[in-house]
């Protein structure tokens, strides 16, 4: 199997025949729960190579589950988001 840079599937080698003896359902089956496996394999690497950057107690399985929000970090942090400039809103 081949995964791009995106992470979309490019290419799937199957290393034997007994693929043609399997039910299209059955085959279906184990090439999805090898993608499924892939991909978790990708987002634990991805992870973690961006844990050490992360900021002090994020939670990296929340922010990858989309469990992070920014706006409540910044706000524990004291910061308001109109501290800054809205650079990208033309006419601001």
């Amino acid at each position: 199997m081949k995964i791009d840079a995106e992470g979309e599937l490019v290419e799937l080698k199957f290393r034997t025949d007994s693929y043609k003896s399997m039910a299209p359902a059955e085959l279906s089956d184990a090439v999805m729960d090898v993608i499924k496996r892939a991909r978790g394999r990708m987002q634990q690497r991805v992870m973690e190579a961006y844990a050490p950057f992360a900021p002090e107690g994020i939670d990296m399985e929340a922010a990858r589950e989309g469990g992070f929000d920014p706006a409540k970090m910044m706000a524990d942090l004291g910061i308001d988001k109109l501290d800054f400039p809205d650079f990208g809103r033309p006419g601001r």
